[in-house]
């Protein structure tokens, strides 16, 4: 299974659409406090619809909680690195991590021992950042197609 991590998500809707792609891929998504939004919030509820029983989600005190259970390679994506993330080669377990809407990673998430590489998302000169769950959702159909989308039709 793969996982997708949101670190301090802000934004409800983004959540929620993650809570969809989890649904649809199979994959685990953590949810990493705090939070810019109650998790009763109904822009999450609308954008999750109704695959919140379809999902796979935790929430997460902090950072070192969330990692503990990942036994595959952390991923962290960021538009500082220089590393393409079509260039990772994916394994069933690995995390990729994003960061908040408004900041992205802080770079001491960067820096923690347990993230393997972090990459970027290629983009046009000038833009500042995708959307959120656009991004993620990027990332985990690669990493899900290299994986041979398992469990998928």
């Amino acid at each position: 299974m793969l996982h997708i991590i949101y670190f301090e998500p802000e934004i409800a809707g983004n959540s929620g659409a993650a809570i969809r792609l989890s649904a649809c891929t199979g994959s685990m998504l953590h949810l990493v406090e705090p939070f810019g939004f109650d998790m009763e919030d109904s822009k999450l509820r609308r954008a999750g619809l109704d695959y919140h029983d379809l999902a796979h989600v935790q929430t997460h005190p902090d950072l070192e909680d969330a990692f503990a259970g990942i036994e595959g390679n952390i991923y962290a994506f960021t538009g500082h690195a220089t590393t393409f993330y079509g260039d990772i080669s994916y394994q069933d377990g690995d995390a990729l991590l994003f960061g908040k809407e408004s900041t992205g990673l802080p770079q001491w998430v960067l820096d923690h021992p347990q993230v393997k590489l972090a990459a970027r998302i290629p983009m046009l000169p000038e833009r500042r950042s995708l959307n959120l769950t656009n991004s993620a959702s990027i990332v985990l159909y690669e990493a899900w197609r290299q994986l041979g989308y398992p469990g998928g039709v």
